[in-house]
């Protein structure tokens, strides 16, 4: 996996100190600290990076309002949540705004390092699932563009985000059969049984309903306790 360039991004000074001295020990990484969403984002404007991992809860901007510039940006880059705000409306407002995962406060260095090193892991594995196929598909009277992130129709282009690509890819895969929610939320989560994971892959796929609802011969049908199943 090589160093990993990570911008740690945390108001508090004692827990921030703390991780990096931490993370920097493994000799796995090369981190750039941010004391506040303002700083992150310069910082990610001025140094590539492997991965963020945030706080939400900070002055200037907040973490979430940090994830929204940065996705304007660059849809790529891995963003790691780690907060203290685990309220089901904190969660899916991260997930929304563009985080790929998060962890709860308080957690241990081994534990952050754990979920860096395996959300990495699994976005390699998804990007080159993706890359081995055809870049262009057709989904009745619609083409998903995986490259550009984009589903046209007709005249109309709409700006998919990473994880929407990576949901509607999945479900074209298997178009016409049923694609479990557990095996969803495994390989685009990390997690089964996580109910802010569940929650949120509801909410994806309701803006991908929305999408899609220009041809009537397109849906994804809901199997309640079971899966979802693409219909073109």
């Amino acid at each position: 996996m090589g160093i990993i360039k990570l911008l740690l991004v945390e108001d508090d000074d004692d827990l921030r100190s703390i991780i990096k001295d931490c993370l920097e020990i493994t000799g796995d990484y090369e981190i750039t600290e941010a004391h506040n969403g303002l700083e992150g984002f310069n910082a990610f404007k001025d140094l590539p990076f492997d991965i963020i991992v945030t706080d939400i809860d900070m002055p200037r901007l907040t973490g979430i309002e940090m994830v929204e510039l940065i996705r304007k940006e660059n849809v790529n880059i891995l963003i790691l949540v780690a907060s203290g705000l685990t309220e089901p409306e904190n969660i899916h407002e991260a997930f929304i705004k563009g985080i790929d995962n998060y962890i709860k406060k308080p957690y241990t260095s081994e534990e952050l390092d754990f979920h860096i090193k395996a959300l990495l892991k699994l976005a390699y594995s998804n990007n080159r699932d993706i890359k081995e196929e055809v870049e262009i598909f057709r989904i009745g009277s619609y083409q998903l563009d995986i490259e550009n992130r984009r589903l046209k129709h007709e005249q109309k282009t709409i700006s998919l985000s990473k994880r929407e690509v990576q949901l509607l890819y999945m479900l074209y895969k298997s178009k016409g059969k049923l694609v479990l929610r557990k095996d969803i939320l495994m390989k685009y989560w990390g997690s089964e049984d996580d109910p802010f994971h569940s929650r949120s892959l509801d909410v994806f796929i309701n803006k991908m309903r929305k999408y899609l609802k220009e041809d009537k011969s397109v849906s994804i049908v809901t199997l309640r306790g079971d899966g979802l199943k693409l219909i073109c």
